[in-house]
Order: C-alpha cells, then structure tokens, then sequence
C-alpha cells in the first residue's frame, strides 16, 4: 500500500512540471475555458492510456528500436502545435460567450500524448519500479497504470480549472488573450520537438 501511495505523489510531482500537455491544456482552456481544457485532458489521458497499453504488452522495446523511424510522427505533432499557435495568434479576440465545446480538443490532447515518445520511454522506466514481486505482475501492473492514470487526469483538471480561471482576467485584455494561447500552443509544439529518447 505504501508502494501506491509512493506511486500517486511521484505522479503528482510529474504532473506539477509543466510539458507540452499541460500547455496544450492551458492553452485550450485560456482560448475557450474549463470545458475544452476539460476534454484536452481526456484526450491526452486516453493517449497516456493507450502508451500504458503499449508498454504493458511489452511493446516499449519495439518502440525504442523503432523511434527512429517514428520519429516524423513527432515532427508532424510539433509542425500543427506550432501552426496551430501561430494562427492563433494572428486571430482577432472572439467572443468567448459563444464558444461551445468541441470533440477535436479530445483528439488534439490524445494525440500529443500519443506520438511523445518522452513519456512512452518514462512509462516503460517509471511504472514497473512499483511492482513488488508477491502476486501477479500483470495484475500489478494493471493497478499500477490506473492509479497512475488518475493522477495525472486529476492533475490535468486542475491545470484546465486555474488556466480556465484567467480566462476572466484574460477577457478585459481580449487582444493578449490570442497572443497567449497562441504561445502556450507553439510552446506545447517546441516541448514535444525537444521531447528526446
């Protein structure tokens, strides 16, 4: 029990550091609030998940054999996290009264966490340290993988709360709030750009 609680706090700390999902989260959440940073984070938990999938099948070590020739997956990440800022940027403000949610904030968080390879490698490195070896390692695992999926979905939704709660700031300043978001989004590509094996 104190090997998952030692597991939950790691993962909160990892969670507090900021990367290229926390600014993607951040982002959404200051250009269109709570809601869309919301499902950011749902989609870069559901990328998060299907890496754990990954490296509980033992996939983690075709992966680093492979990054190599993955690695244009990544750089197509990074060129639409950077065009997205961009153009963002270049946006006037909107009205943000009308701004509904939308399914490809869900997409857009999933697939970031999906072609980082960063995180894949840590998973692979970080999860199996808190297995014990009484029991079955699988169903361990398994554990293992939930509480830390929940973490950080949790941490996420803290990030997409407080980012969302300048959002209000952020409106009487409605010609830096584009520039803003705009920054955090090409700040998420160059994340995921120096994102190393």
């Amino acid at each position: 029990m104190a090997n998952l609680l030692t597991l939950a706090i790691a993962t909160a700390i990892l969670v507090m550091i900021p990367g290229p999902n926390v600014a993607l989260i951040v982002a959404n959440s200051i250009r269109h609030g709570f809601r869309m940073g919301a499902m950011t984070a749902l989609g870069i938990t559901f990328g998060n998940a299907l890496q754990l999938v990954a490296v509980v099948a033992g996939m983690a070590a075709i992966i680093e054999l492979a990054a190599e020739a993955l690695t244009w997956i990544r750089w197509a990440g990074v060129a639409y996290l950077i065009y997205l800022g961009i153009r963002t940027w270049n946006e006037p403000a909107d009205d943000l009264s009308k701004v509904t949610a939308a399914p490809t904030m869900f997409w857009r968080g999933c697939m970031i966490a999906a072609v980082n390879p960063k995180t894949l490698l840590f998973i692979a490195a970080f999860l199996p340290q808190f297995v014990v070896d009484n029991g079955s390692a699988s169903g361990q695992l398994s554990t293992v993988a939930a509480i830390f999926l929940a973490v950080l979905l949790l941490g996420d939704m803290i990030w997409a709360a407080s980012a969302s709660s300048a959002r209000q700031l952020l409106d009487r300043l409605s010609g830096a709030r584009n520039r803003i978001t705009g920054g955090f989004l090409v700040a998420a590509g160059v994340g995921l750009a120096l994102s190393r094996r």
